[in-house]
């Protein structure tokens, strides 16, 4: 008889899922506007210190993992390329164009992962689409390895999940830089966060309908065809 102890056969919370995207990508982000708006810290200041952690996640990456951290890694590079511009810049239009570099690297380097075979975004949304089961788990695994019937229509909506949301970020770069020389400053600065979100909306809407959704019926689907074909594991659950 095995006994279940301590965390062992727990689902993942939703916390576990969005762990790894919240450390690559919300803490950077939401730290630099902490250090620069809350704590009142210099441009320079903020980004060097907001740079720490996916400075950390890449090094570590490197030497524990010996791979490299994609996100953190866009991220890093992105934070000392604003350091650099920070040296050299005195226009606050400028520096308002420079928020948009995230975007604009991460869509980038989100395309480029689509070209090569390998959607960057699939790792923040196959949480929620296999919700930590082990049935859900198996049939994914099933579905992008090409065993399955529906195969080649989910790796499809899998790389149209990464493509809207490498549209979508570079679509929100170019409104910021056209908003930071052509609106006034004072209305800018708060106007780019109001872009920033309109643009995640519209990216979860469109990602949902066009790739998530469809890629979660697909699962459910490959999930009852596992069952039908080793009913014996059905019956066990």
């Amino acid at each position: 008889m095995t006994k279940n102890t301590g965390n062992q056969g727990r689902k993942p919370s939703v916390l576990d899922n969005l762990g790894p995207l919240l450390i690559d990508v919300a803490l950077p982000l939401g730290s630099y506007y902490l250090f620069k708006d809350a704590f009142g810290m210099s441009t320079f200041a903020a980004l060097a210190w907001s740079s720490v952690v996916p400075a950390v996640r890449t090094a570590w990456g490197l030497v524990r993992e010996r791979r490299t951290n994609a996100l953190a890694g866009l991220i890093l590079v992105v934070n000392v390329v604003s350091l650099l511009l920070s040296f050299v810049s005195g226009d606050p239009r400028l520096m308002l164009a420079k928020d948009s570099a995230v975007s604009s690297t991460v869509a980038i380097g989100i395309l480029v992962s689509v070209r090569l075979g390998r959607p960057m975004m699939t790792a923040g949304m196959k949480p929620f689409v296999v919700k930590g089961d082990a049935a859900r788990e198996t049939a994914w695994q099933r579905l992008v390895s090409g065993a399955a019937a529906e195969s080649v229509a989910f790796r499809s909506r899998e790389r149209a999940f990464s493509v809207v949301w490498g549209l979508v970020l570079l679509a929100e770069c170019v409104v910021r830089v056209v908003g930071a020389y052509t609106v006034p400053v004072d209305t800018m600065v708060w106007l780019g966060s109001v872009v920033m979100v309109a643009a995640m909306v519209i990216g979860f809407v469109v990602s949902g309908g066009l790739a998530a959704g469809p890629m979660e019926r697909m699962l459910s689907a490959e999930v009852a065809v596992g069952r039908a074909e080793r009913p014996e594991v059905a019956v066990a659950a």
